[in-house]
């Protein structure tokens, strides 16, 4: 047996205990910063909820208020709402169809759910998410008012009334 075999056997032991303990430091700080980076991703994901959800309900009103003739009506589809055929040249409400930022791998626009009126008209929409907001009390967004609530589905992004005046 030669001396410089067995000096390196316990180094090689010892760097196999640090590796495991740096191992244990690093999975401690991942799971001490792993909820606020969830909670994080939430508020984000909230945010922009608030924002497309504002974006809907100004493009529902827009629509409505663009309505040739006296009847106001808002859209059959969220469809119209990229391309208005109501009229000769192109027409558009919105640059494209957002999806649910609250819906888990949401890359569908239709996983919105729709506020229709009485002809089957939408007149505003709201995420169909159980999850619980973190805002807890009403919310402000692009002017629109939403009431406190317990889960993002009560959240209604409806188009503001009418400023045209009425016949």
């Amino acid at each position: 047996m030669r001396l410089g075999d067995c000096t390196s056997a316990p180094r090689r032991g010892f760097t196999f205990v640090a590796v495991l303990l740096l191992l244990a430091l690093v999975s401690l700080g991942l799971s001490v910063v792993g909820p606020v980076w969830s909670q994080q991703a939430q508020r984000e994901r909230e945010r922009e909820l608030l924002r497309i959800g504002a974006l809907y309900a100004q493009a529902i009103a827009r629509y409505r208020d663009l309505s040739p003739g006296s009847l106001k009506q808002g859209p059959a589809s969220l469809e119209a709402l990229v391309l208005d055929t109501r009229f000769v040249g192109t027409l558009r409400h919105l640059r494209k169809l957002y999806t649910d930022p609250m819906v888990a791998g949401a890359g569908d626009p239709k996983t919105w759910g729709l506020v229709r009126d009485a002809a089957g008209r939408i007149t505003g929409v709201f995420s169909q998410s159980s999850q619980t907001p973190m805002a807890r009390g009403p919310v402000v967004a692009s002017g629109l008012t939403l009431p406190a609530a317990r889960r993002y589905a009560d959240w209604h992004f409806m188009a503001p009334p009418s400023t045209s005046p009425s016949p």
